[in-house]
Order: structure tokens, then sequence, then C-alpha cells
């Protein structure tokens, strides 16, 4: 007997060591990982089509969209009732409601793991960018990003009970993992925000390089907060407990998006979405080393690790897809097609504690449909295009985006169509815009632009280009497209 219970004493502990309790973001480092199962969903909130993708991650298989508001033209109705815009992403701390941002109808959706439903809606301030759950689950923050302060609803009510009055433009907020602490960085203001959670109260502020942070994410042991500078293609990091004293800043490169964390056997890394080169860079938060450069596809945005930190899951903008990172050895080992322009994901392991958790979710239909193409310098052969071009169909219109670089710094360009491929001719303005301080952009319009530029042999063919603005109207192109690749 003594014998047998000294082998089983033996095999357990054996099993304790083996096991993983490394805690992912945004928990502690002192949760159990959680090994990825058909009950984990991928999130995706999907800005032109108005979805939120759900995919299988065993499988990497999209199962279908909640559809949360119309395409265009449809939602340009006074009397629209559904939400534009759809943005932002963050979940319970029990992994049964999501709570979905739409920047354009200024609404925060809450949304029932199991049923895929709406539970409630609730209308907050002038552009909302992101929300988030306070890790005891009785909260959910908003940056209110149109207007001064983060919106403190309360999660069992769905209403709003108070606001906490930041600089202009707060971007994002995350948790410390304990929960004592808020941090909200800014997008219009060269600071972030500490707030003690239980009083609501600013504790200190910590410096940004730049005024523009579009993501913030706290490290799982609790000892680190890293957030992007998407306009001067920077991330910074800082000390998350007192004094917040900043810890490193260093260059990632132009429209660096968001960050997120794996913890691993190897250590805690950090991934950096850089949008503008189409890549995911991979740091050591010990020493802040580049580990890895990780090609994913176009335009980089959302980020967020498996509930083992095994994989990592980013949403490509313009192209329409989740791509699977295996952090073993820092490769794709996986794309999925899902909605249009995703910009943040979550992942949430045990989203869906039994059944299939399909009901309510619909086919992704036309916002499964882009058309891509690309521009470079005039003559440029043999090299990366500068701009990546995605034309998002919404039946007869697109949504065009385009992810431009390689052009002056804090300059006016605008997006135009030309009559002939190397730009000659007169040019029709699309979209002024002005380069963010890496020479960088994101560049929106709307119209019937894939049929003038692939031609539908009805209209007369154009070309888009990219001109500096001079005298109030357009010069000669900088850019222009590259024929063929489309």
């Amino acid at each position: 007997m003594m014998k047998n219970s000294l082998r089983a004493s033996l095999a357990l502990t054996a099993l304790c060591a083996g096991a993983a309790f490394a805690g992912q973001a945004p928990g502690p480092a002192s949760d159990a990982d959680i090994p990825i199962s058909h009950r984990d969903r991928v999130y995706a909130a999907e800005q032109f089509s108005n979805t939120l993708s759900v995919t299988d991650p065993v499988d990497n298989r999209l199962l279908g969209v909640i559809r949360l508001g119309d395409p265009s033209p449809g939602n340009f109705s006074p009397l629209y009732k559904g939400q534009v815009l759809v943005h932002g992403l963050g979940f319970s701390p029990d992994h049964r409601t999501l709570a979905v941002v739409s920047i354009g109808s200024n609404s925060v959706t809450f949304i029932d793991t199991q049923s895929n439903t709406v539970k409630h809606t609730t209308y907050v301030g002038r552009s909302p960018h992101e929300a988030f759950f306070t890790p005891d689950g009785k909260e959910v923050w908003v940056t209110v990003r149109g207007e001064n302060y983060v919106s403190v609803i309360d999660a069992a009510t769905f209403e709003e009970k108070t606001r906490i009055v930041t600089a202009a433009g707060p971007g994002m907020q995350i948790f410390s993992p304990d929960g004592k602490y808020g941090y909200v960085c800014s997008s219009f203001n060269p600071e972030t925000a500490v707030v003690e959670v239980a009083t609501h109260q600013i504790v200190a502020k910590v410096r940004q390089d730049s005024p523009f942070c579009p993501n913030i994410a706290a490290t799982p042991d609790g000892k680190q907060v890293w957030f992007t500078l998407k306009d001067v293609g920077r991330t910074m990091v800082f000390n998350a407990r007192p004094p917040f004293n900043v810890i490193s800043s260093f260059e990632t490169g132009p429209i660096t998006n968001h960050v997120n964390f794996a913890k691993t056997a190897a250590g805690t890394f950090a991934y950096v979405t850089v949008g503008g080169l189409n890549l995911v860079k991979v740091f050591r938060t010990d020493d802040f080393s580049q580990v890895a450069t990780i090609p994913v596809g176009k335009l980089p945005h959302g980020v967020w690790p498996s509930g083992d930190g095994s994989r990592i899951y980013v949403g490509l903008e313009n192209d329409d897809a989740l791509a699977v990172i295996d952090t073993a050895r820092n490769t794709v080992v996986g794309q999925v097609p899902i909605g249009q322009a995703p910009q943040a994901i979550a992942y949430v392991p045990n989203a869906v504690p039994s059944g299939e958790g399909r009901q309510g979710l619909q086919a992704l239909g036309v916002a499964g449909q882009v058309a891509t193409l690309a521009l470079s310098e005039p003559g440029a052969t043999g090299s990366a295009p500068r701009t990546s071009v995605s034309m998002f169909d919404q039946g007869l219109l697109q949504v065009v985006q385009a992810s431009v670089t390689g052009l002056v710094p804090k300059q006016p360009y605008v997006l135009a169509l030309a009559e002939a491929k190397d730009g000659a001719g007169v040019l029709q303005p699309l979209a002024n815009f002005m380069t963010n301080p890496a020479g960088a952009a994101i560049v929106n319009a709307v119209g019937p632009i894939r049929q003038i530029v692939q031609s539908d042999g009805v209209s007369p063919r154009r070309y888009l280009v990219i001109a500096p603005v001079v005298d109030g109207g357009p010069g000669k192109p900088v850019q222009t497209q590259i024929v063929g690749n489309e």
C-alpha cells in the first residue's frame, strides 16, 4: 500500500510539474493556461461590414458572423438603427459577455457568447474607441475618444454610473491583472493616465513620445504596461506599479497598431502589429530585444493570444482575414477568411460552455468580397509596394482603404484617379489626407472605385495615384498604381 501511495504521490508531483500555469493576458500569470478547444472562440470586430466574426480555433474555421449593422449605403439612412464602424472589443472575466464598440453609432453592444445574441446596447459619447471589463467583472470602462472621458458602465445594469475625466481623446484602457489600476492612453495628447480602479481617481500620468496611442496592454506578471504610438511608429513600456516610470521606448515601424503578450516556457513575449510593413514584430519583455519578424499579410491590426499562449491571432485589416501564429516557431500556420477590415480581436477561452454555439450566426456573404491593388513610386520595379489598397465590396459601392507609407512626414497629399497609368492627365481627387510623423497614413473613400480602376467595360478606366497637394490642388503623382497587381 505504501509503495502504491508513493507511486501515486510521485505521479501527481510529476503531473503538477509538467502542467502549465502561465496565465495569458489580460489575466494574471498565476492563472492556469487553458488548452485550445472547440469551446473557445476568436472574435473580430469588422469595421466596414459592421459584423463580428466568430472563429473556432481548433480547426481555424469561420463559424459565421453576428451582423450588427448594414453596409454602405444602407447605413447612411437618417432612420438607421443598427451599428456603424464596428471597431472595439472586450470580454468579461467569466468569458460569457462581449463588449463591442461601434465608433460611428457611439455604442457598446453587449453580446452573449453562448447564444450570439445581443443582451443590451448602451449609447455613450462621441466616437468611443475601446471597452473592457474590470477584472472583478463589475464595471465596463469605455474610452470616449471623441470627447475627454472614460464612461464607466455598471456591468449588471448596462447603465453609465460615472465618468472619469481625462485629457481629450482617451484611446484605450486596460487593467493591471490584480484589478488595482486602470491604464488609459491618449490618442490626442501625449500622456497616459493611471487610474485607481476603486476610487476612479487619476493617481499618475505617464508621458507618451507622441499624442497618438491606439492600444495598450499589461503583462500577466503585473510588472509592465506596453503601448503603441501609431503616428510615429514606436512602442513604449512603463512600470505598471508606482512610480509608473518609463522603462523603454523604441522604434517599431510605420502604422504600429496593437500589442499583446504570449507567456510560454521560453519566457514572456510581446507581439506588435506593424501595419505599414505587413509584419508582426516579437520582443522579449525582460530585455526588450527583438527575437522575430513575422510576415503576416496586409495591414495587421488587432492581436490576441490563445488561452495557453501557443497561438497568437492577428487581424489583417486589408486582407479580411485572421493570421494564426505558432508561438513556438513564430511562423504563420493558418489564415481564416473573415469580415471586412478587422480591427480589435479577442480570443475567449471557454466562450461556449455547451453545444455548438452557432445559433444566431449568419454567412459571411458580400462581406467576404474584397479586391486589392498596390501603389509605388513611378517606374519602380522589383521593390516592395509602398501602399496597399483594399476595396471592400458593399454591393454597388466599395469602401476603399489605402495603407500608405513612404511619403514625406506631416505633409498634405491626395488619393486620386488618373487618366493614364503613369499618372499623367487630369487628376480626380478621392480623399485628401495628411501624413503622420512616420510618413504614413490610413486613407478611406467610398464609391464605385473597383469598376473604374479595374475596368468594367462601360466606364473609362482610371488609375489610382497619390500626389502632393500643391497650391490647393493635386501636384505631380509620387505613387502610381502597379498595373497587373490587381
